[in-house]
């Protein structure tokens, strides 16, 4: 009725803001340098309908009940029914964020593909959100999780809620989604040697994996060769330590890579030495279920291990310049091996494609200044369907499978994000869809002049508790010197004391706390007869020593000075110390033949004496 009546509606109606068909132009690749297509995508060209000069004019429209028929039998679209056609990746597009300073290490999309979080070389962390994002492509957060430590891995939780942030130090970090701390796991004792006691890494972490089930448990490997599964709710201390043996001296190795298969049955540990290892989560973890020895070259850091949706198939991005397919059901050698991609960094990774069909990872430039080089590798035979070159070296790459859209992080810094306008969902594209920003008019400008400034008494800080004619400098160095608002610890007195405390030096505390000389306070003579009685309780000795303690007496009752000064080692009527005298009555005694006696009874002359 209202479209027959001439308007489509009641009220005032809201203006649709008009975008520019041709906006993602500006941001269209020009893609010079790509592999030529396979014999397959050949034959789907030639697969085309040819033109029949007998067929004038459009084809008759169907009948209604063929119509009916085709939707009741359409089924709904599949990536895998596709494989005639040539395959179309998003790549036609892209746009650039640049805020990193360095290379970015590690990259995760949440589930969503809303926000982004990279680390770099640069000891950043930086939150990306695409739908709050402008034309200045600038992140929303920036935050040093570690300090002065790089960012090796991030990962998003099934959920989307919070992320792990894996860096170079021995303890992992989990985030909310805004970037704000939720939990630091702890540390273990590094001087313990058995892993298995340990309530932590010891030493530096490589990467870390969500189990794909249970969004509560996720696992961290680390350069102390162990793998731990860990409780989100638990940062005390981890469920499960599973301790990697290397065949090498030493019986440790470095795990550089680990992951959880996609029914979370199995757990996968690559390792410096070479060795690739696979654990059944349903066991005890004494020893890995499947183990290859070998699998890359030894001394080279395996970037990533990955498991395919099928469950029967791993890839792994090693440092040695290759990437490998394994067969979990014949896990002896790989399926096919792909080589010559140069890897420049440790963390360099290989991905599956969304439809599980291709495989995609970066290769670095060959000399200072050239470009790098993203490849699309088919997945059976790893040969390459496409190379596209971007500006430098990639080292991670993202492929998310809702948005269609691969996110690469560069060695400049860079994170180039690559899309289809056809093809891709939200991501990039929703920065094109705002438009432009909007220019200032006459009407904004005349009311931000015409709008009132309100200043509320008393709420700048001139004008608090009263101190109208001092300012606020002044104030904070008398503020200063007052002990009390500058909570200043009190110094020790010196001089003669003030305010009730009694003044002492600088080194007084530590004379008192010396040990007093006593000896003035003390009788020599009581010392004298406690040593006599220790004497004559020893039993057979005290018989052939009895004579000798009747001249020590008789000798000590012709010294006619006080026992003070003996004690003090002052000279005596004879003219020498104390001790010299005994020393000279003993020389005596050992040429009457006394000292003989004394070591009968298994005593020494100077033990006698000297105590």
């Amino acid at each position: 009725m209202m479209a027959m009546m001439g308007f489509g509606g009641f009220g005032k109606q809201t203006k649709q803001k008009k975008l520019d068909p041709n906006r993602f132009d500006k941001n269209k690749r020009v893609e010079e340098n790509s592999a030529p297509s396979t014999s397959k995508n050949t034959a789907s060209e030639v697969e085309e309908p040819e033109f029949d000069p007998d067929d004038i004019g459009p084809p008759p429209p169907p009948t209604r009940t063929a119509v009916a028929d085709d939707e009741a039998l359409e089924p709904e679209f599949d990536a895998s029914d596709d494989e005639s056609e040539s395959p179309d990746f998003p790549t036609t597009h892209e746009i650039s964020l640049k805020d990193h300073t360095k290379v970015v290490s590690a990259l995760a999309l949440d589930p969503s593909g809303a926000r982004i979080v990279s680390g770099s070389h640069d000891y950043d962390c930086k939150l990306w959100d695409f739908g709050g994002m402008d034309w200045r492509c600038k992140p929303f957060k920036t935050w040093e999780p570690a300090g002065t430590y790089y960012v090796h891995d991030l990962k998003y939780s099934n959920d989307g809620q919070r992320f792990l942030v894996i860096s170079g130090t021995t303890q992992a970090k989990l985030y909310d989604r805004d970037g704000e701390e939720q939990a630091t796991y702890i540390k273990g004792d590094m001087y313990i040697r058995d892993m298995k006691n340990t309530a932590g890494h010891v030493a530096e972490l490589s990467s870390c994996a969500w189990h794909p089930k249970d969004p509560q448990t996720f696992i961290t490997s680390s350069v102390d060769s162990t793998i731990r599964i860990w409780d989100v709710e638990d940062k005390r201390k981890q469920k499960t330590v599973i301790v990697v043996k290397s065949k090498e001296r030493g019986a440790r190795t470095k795990v550089t890579a680990c992951g959880y298969s996609h029914d979370g049955s199995l757990i996968g540990g690559a390792c410096v030495d070479g060795a690739l290892h696979m654990w059944q989560t349903k066991s005890n973890f004494v020893r890995p279920n499947m183990t290859i020895e070998g699998a890359h070259t030894k001394g080279t850091e395996v970037g990533s291990m990955v498991f395919s949706v099928d469950g029967r198939t791993v890839m792994t991005r090693g440092g040695d310049d290759t990437v490998k397919l394994w067969d979990l059901r014949a896990f002896k050698k790989p399926l096919v091996t792909r080589s010559g991609l140069a890897t420049l960094y440790p963390t360099t990774n290989a991905i599956f494609s969304p439809n599980d069909r291709y495989i995609l990872t970066g290769a670095g430039a060959t000399s200072k200044g050239s470009k790098g080089r993203l490849m699309f590798l088919e997945k059976k035979t790893l040969e390459s369907v496409k190379e596209l070159e971007v500006d430098t070296t990639p080292v991670k790459v993202l492929w998310h499978s809702k948005i269609n859209q691969i996110v690469t992080g560069l060695a400049n810094g860079q994170i180039c994000v690559l899309y289809s306008p056809h093809t891709s969902i939200n991501g990039a594209k929703l920065l094109l869809n705002k438009g432009p920003p909007r220019k200032a008019t006459i009407e904004d400008m005349s009311d931000a002049l015409a709008a009132p400034t309100i200043i509320t008494p008393h709420a700048l800080p001139m004008f608090r508790d009263g101190d109208i004619a001092r300012g606020t400098k002044r104030k904070r160095e008398k503020d200063r010197m007052d002990p009390r608002k500058s909570k200043r610890p009190e110094l020790p007195v010196t001089g003669p004391g003030k305010g009730g405390r009694v003044g002492a030096s600088a080194t007084q505390h530590v004379v008192q706390n010396l040990v007093r000389d006593t000896t003035r306070d003390e009788d020599v003579r009581i010392e004298l007869f406690v040593t006599a009685l220790r004497i004559l309780c020893w039993g057979d000795i005290r018989r052939r020593i009895s004579r000798e303690m009747g001249h020590l007496c008789s000798w000590m009752m012709d010294l006619s000075m006080d026992p003070l000064a003996i004690w003090r080692g002052m000279r005596v009527r004879t003219g020498r110390p104390w001790f010299a005298e005994g020393r000279r009555w003993c020389s005596r005694r050992r040429r009457t033949g006394g000292a003989r006696r004394l070591a009968r009874g298994g005593v020494r002359p100077s033990e006698f004496w000297f105590g």
